[in-house]
């Protein structure tokens, strides 16, 4: 018998594009602010929806990733903004395995993503 080891991905992508044009309308300070808070922010509700999905308080689930959506999109996180999108609809369904899964994806990709806007923020956007 062969056992495989399963290394699941956590690549994201962060528009960069849409990133400098947050710099170039708000200046360094104003995006910086803007940035971190949607970082903070982003944080707290991801550490939410995995309270939540660990307790089955499915609909809270549901809300704290839909309210993620938009804040993400805003600061360019765009796989993270597609995976809480599916964790949100899933989170709606009867499907426990493919929420579980999404959930997992969602707190690999989450961390990448805070580090990957982290990383650009520091960089000279």
């Amino acid at each position: 018998m062969v056992v495989s080891k399963l290394r699941p991905d956590g690549t994201v992508e962060v528009d960069r594009d849409l990133l400098d044009q947050l710099y170039s309308q708000l200046g360094t300070s104003g995006a910086d602010g803007v940035v971190s808070r949607a970082m903070e922010e982003l944080a707290v509700r991801l550490a939410k929806v995995e309270s939540s999905y660990r307790k089955g308080q499915l609909p809270e689930l549901q809300r704290a990733a839909r309210s993620m959506i938009a804040i993400s999109e805003q600061i360019g996180m765009v796989t993270f903004a597609r995976v809480v999108g599916d964790v949100s609809a899933l989170a709606l369904t009867d499907d426990s395995t493919a929420l579980a899964a999404c959930v997992e994806r969602l707190m690999r990709i989450g961390e990448n993503s805070l580090l990957a806007v982290w990383d650009l923020q520091g960089a000279s956007l």
